[in-house]
């Protein structure tokens, strides 16, 4: 996958949307990992430049990952941050060997119902998570720094948020309804939708620098502080800047404990990144295919470079991913530029980016979870029936109230209870040859299509030749899985077109026609 300038200027707006939302991400992750804020920056240039060229998604963004926190904080404090540093080389030395091991596959076997339930959760909790922010209260932010101790009867999942209007500002409040409303109308008001050079989240950001700095001449009881204000590390020399820098550990690679804590963070990065790899390809407008194992070997060089310079571990950030989208990326371009924005920050205006306020990220990241956690997409999934709605929903809570990774090992498991309730699924199979320009080749599905079967057939529809006639034929099936349909269909709408790809459908049942652009290719 190329790199390409075809959307330069989308593509850099985009960027700088993103790194405003991961500035503040980076700082905050790194200061609750217990590792130097410039440690959260140092992962996240690298994230954007090194590995959003080397990854072969269009969408997805790189950087350190609050789903890490937990490991990092535990592993910093046992053995130091030198010998953490060495886990983290080591951990990208793991995940670069099983992408060259192609292990990435595994993606392939997420369900949509499993996948679509962690995108709306992971809404639910930014939401939850930027609440606070917006109404000028921090006790938590990704981690962020804390202002205030919550009291012990405040503890719990909502009673936070009850709290939190305790501490409510009056300066934040109204920066964050400004800023919610300025993108609400970007998005709305057909005369700013056509201002294409200008992201709504940009404006909303100046909006608030803006705002803060009237309140702080006119109004200094609604002035916004330091605490609640992007807090960026400034280096007043040459030294300070490469002080900021840490070597890892050559006499970790001797330890036991530090290649231990190396193959965790591996193992969760991984599939941490696998995951956020085929939401982002789910949520990507263009339709198109990532390969898991290329994004495998970026990801492992992208922790080698940032344990040797300091960084924290990274994954492909879901958020950041979300809001990449969201602010009409089209191409890799957009991480790259967004990782070139960071480094530019450090090192140029780190005093102007220290005047956003919290507030204003805070409703950027706001307006990102209602779209993740849409009303729309409950009401997809409960069309598409108990099979699909049950895990969806059950992956929704299990996320919300434990973590990512828990959350999706549920969804799994209540999916794939359904799926052998349902019927035990026979293999699928199709005739597999070696295959040249312009032929027609043909597919038949077996009596019972899972989504077990959904990689296999992504395998087959992507190593097609050029001009070719496809025929897949479900003259024997009975069943076929919504995620094997929905990725025939989009092979059709988009993955055909750039092979010049011809598609026939056979003996596909009237249930199984699932919109015109499907129909029009079924054959009897």
């Amino acid at each position: 996958m190329k790199l390409t300038t075809k959307y330069f200027k989308s593509d850099i707006l985009a960027g700088m949307v993103v790194f405003l939302v991961a500035l503040p991400l980076c700082l905050g992750i790194a200061v609750a990992s217990g590792a130097p804020p410039f440690a959260g920056i140092i992962s996240g240039v690298i994230g954007g430049i090194a590995v959003g060229y080397l990854s072969g998604s269009n969408v997805s963004v790189s950087g350190p990952a609050a789903g890490l926190i937990a490991i990092i904080l535990v592993a910093v404090t046992d053995m130091g941050y030198p010998s953490f540093l060495t886990a983290v080389v080591i951990a990208g030395a793991i995940q670069l060997t099983l992408g060259l091991a192609k292990a990435g596959g595994i993606s392939s076997y997420f369900p949509t119902s499993v996948i679509e339930g962690m995108l709306v959760a992971i809404g639910i909790i930014i939401i939850k998570k930027e609440l606070p922010h917006a109404i000028g209260y921090d006790l938590e932010h990704e981690g962020d720094f804390y202002s205030y101790q919550l009291i012990e009867a405040d503890k719990g999942y909502f009673t936070e948020i009850l709290h939190a209007f305790n501490f409510a500002h009056a300066g934040a409040i109204i920066v964050a309804i400004v800023s919610i409303a300025i993108i609400v109308a970007f998005n709305k008001v057909k005369a700013l939708q056509k201002i294409k050079a200008i992201p709504g989240a940009l404006v909303a950001v100046v909006a608030g620098i803006l705002l803060n700095e009237l309140f702080a001449a006119r109004f200094p009881s609604l002035e916004i502080k330091d605490e609640h204000l992007v807090l960026l590390p400034i280096a007043t020399s040459w030294t300070d800047f490469t002080n900021q820098f840490t070597m890892p550990s050559i006499e970790g690679f001797m330890q036991l404990k530090v290649w231990m804590v190396g193959v965790t963070i591996a193992i969760v990065a991984s599939i941490e990144t696998l995951l956020c790899l085929e939401a982002g390809d789910k949520m990507d407008p263009l339709k198109r295919f990532s390969s898991a194992n290329r994004e495998l070997n970026a990801q492992g060089i992208g922790n080698i470079l940032s344990g040797f310079l300091g960084g924290l571990p990274m994954t492909s950030v879901i958020v950041r991913t979300s809001a990449n989208i969201n602010a009409g990326a089209k191409t890799k371009l957009a991480a790259i530029a967004h990782g070139v924005f960071l480094l530019a920050a450090v090192l140029a205006v780190p005093g102007l980016l220290n005047k956003i306020p919290m507030a204003s990220l805070a409703a950027i990241l706001i307006m990102i979870g209602l779209k993740l956690a849409s009303i729309k997409t409950f009401k997809h999934m409960w069309q598409n029936g108990m099979q699909q709605f049950v895990p969806f929903i059950i992956t929704v809570v299990a996320v919300v109230f434990t973590d990512l990774l828990k959350g999706v090992g549920i969804g799994l498991v209540v999916s794939i209870y359904f799926i052998l309730k349902g019927n035990m699924k026979l293999a699928y199979f199709f005739k597999k040859e070696k295959h040249v320009n312009g032929e027609t080749i043909h597919i038949d599905l077996a009596q019972e299509v899972s989504f077990l079967n959904k990689a296999a057939i992504k395998q087959t529809l992507a190593h097609l030749p050029e001009n070719a006639t496809v025929v897949i034929d479900a003259a024997q099936t009975v069943y076929i899985d919504y995620d094997v349909l929905e990725m025939i269909k989009d092979f059709i709408n988009f993955g055909s077109k750039d092979k010049n790809i011809t598609v026939v459908l056979n003996n596909f049942k009237a249930e199984y026609k699932m919109d015109n652009d499907l129909v029009n290719h079924v054959s009897h």
